[in-house]
């Protein structure tokens, strides 16, 4: 998938609610075949249960958690 379409499909599923926060490092985001599950372990590294994860080691639903993650650090009030 080139980079425009996936960070636009990405971009989507943040904007449609459909990133869901499980706990620390653990999203649960409904694709537009299935429900996957994307996870970033101790060294930062992701990681996701869909198929196009397992071929091509990235995809969409990586790309909208980062998307959401970065969103949220933006939306946090600095504490002085």
């Amino acid at each position: 998938m080139p980079v425009n379409r996936l960070f636009e499909k990405a971009k989507r599923l943040v904007e449609s609610g459909r990133v869901e926060i499980l706990g620390q490092g653990v999203y649960n985001v409904i694709g537009d075949h299935g429900t996957y599950t994307v996870v970033q372990d101790y060294t930062g590294k992701w990681s996701c249960s869909c198929p196009g994860f397992m071929k091509k080691a990235n995809c969409s639903h990586i790309a909208a958690v980062i998307i959401l993650t970065k969103m949220k650090r933006r939306q946090k009030p600095k504490q002085s």
